[in-house]
């Protein structure tokens, strides 16, 4: 059963969506819809992309306490800097 729905949006991004649309043979409410069922689909029938090499290689390089360490020698650089 359909229903309507009322959404607040900017005009420029409306406009932008329906030449979408209708580029793409569809109307604006379908583009939605669709966004809506991808949205709120069941996490299991997703797909989890697996990392590329790179980002395998790179996983665990920084630890949690080094990214901790670097905000505050940064901090402090800064502080030093602008005192």
């Amino acid at each position: 059963m359909e229903k309507k729905l009322t959404l607040k949006l900017d005009g420029a991004v409306i406009a932008q969506a329906k030449h979408y649309a209708s580029r793409h043979e569809n109307s604006l409410s379908g583009l939605v819809e669709a966004f809506f069922q991808q949205l709120t689909a069941c996490p299991a029938a997703k797909t989890r992309q697996p990392h590329s090499p790179l980002v395998r290689e790179l996983s665990g390089v920084i630890s949690v306490q080094d990214i901790k360490n670097r905000k505050k020698d940064y901090t402090a650089y800064l502080t030093n800097k602008y005192a």
